[in-house]
């Protein structure tokens, strides 16, 4: 593999920033600093640590920063739930959001899977 970008993974994580900033960019301005800055570095993390563990070139290292954009996935998860909970955003919106997580914890868990055990 030449690069981080041609990993799906990355690619569908790029994506989910963008929509974590566009579903966030309404949320009430107290929020600033609050819960849209913490969803927006969630976010931002998963694909950078995609990137960063892919440029490590081992396939331990990799898996260490794989499993970190899982658990910041976890973190977007429980802040998109959060979001919903206070009407941020539509249940419509929420449940779409949280099927964008689902799929991309699941290609990340195969990408995992698939550097073997050691």
């Amino acid at each position: 593999m030449a690069s981080y970008k041609d990993l799906i993974a990355w690619q569908k994580a790029i994506a989910l920033v963008d929509l974590i900033y566009d579903l966030s960019e309404p949320f009430p301005h107290r929020e600033l600093y609050g819960l849209s800055n913490q969803l927006r570095r969630a976010a931002v993390s998963v694909p950078s640590n995609i990137a960063e563990g892919q440029t490590h070139f081992t396939k331990p290292d990799f898996k260490r920063f794989l499993r970190t954009a899982k658990g910041s996935l976890a973190e977007i998860e429980t802040q998109l739930i959060i979001a919903g909970n206070r009407k941020y955003i539509s249940k419509e919106i929420l449940d779409s959001a949280l099927k964008q997580v689902d799929e991309l914890s699941r290609i990340i868990a195969g990408l995992i899977a698939s550097l073997g055990e050691k």
